[in-house]
């Protein structure tokens, strides 16, 4: 099985990825190390700003891994602001049937009330440089995810009240 986590910025994915690597003892891949290393190594002239060309770019990738991993009956773990709400139109039904996604969408006012906790908690898993993420940019995106969600169909896990992410059942 292949399970894809997805979401705007500082909504839990890498968190979540990790509670599953626990639970599951699945392997993972961050695309944001993977991002990293291709720039860092030269194979990109892309940098860590290009966000909008590097969202395909990097699904290029991503997503052929995911179908040799399904290919070679394999379980893994991919998670990263760079998944496309529409990534079902990149497999045919027999990778379909083996891959799951979720993305974790934060509500406005979810972000609004509890931004000092959003802050607070973003470098528990990674340490993360100073951007200039704001509580404007976090809910422009978590809103634009929202929509790409519905219209493509996909499982949301929907934060509003309290942070509550359930771990999937992955079968």
């Amino acid at each position: 099985m292949v399970v894809l986590i997805g979401g705007s910025s500082h909504t839990g994915k890498t968190l979540l990825a990790k509670r599953m690597i626990e639970a599951y003892k699945y392997p993972c891949i961050s695309i944001d190390l993977l991002k990293m290393g291709l720039i860092r190594s030269g194979n990109t002239a892309l940098t860590p700003v290009d966000d909008a060309r590097l969202k395909p770019y990097l699904w290029n990738i991503v997503k052929e891994i995911v179908k040799t991993a399904v290919e070679n009956d394999q379980d893994l773990i991919v998670e990263g602001a760079y998944i496309p709400c529409d990534w079902k139109r990149y497999f045919n039904k027999k990778y379909l049937e083996s891959i799951r996604a979720y993305f974790i969408v934060m509500s406005a006012n979810y972000i609004e009330r509890h931004w000092a906790d959003i802050v607070g908690h973003a470098c528990e898993i990674e340490h993360r440089r100073s951007d200039e993420f704001s509580p404007y940019v976090a809910i422009s995106e978590n809103i634009e995810n929202l929509a790409q969600c519905k219209k493509y169909g996909c499982n949301i896990i929907y934060i509003d009240g309290a942070y509550r992410v359930p771990l999937p059942e992955i079968k």
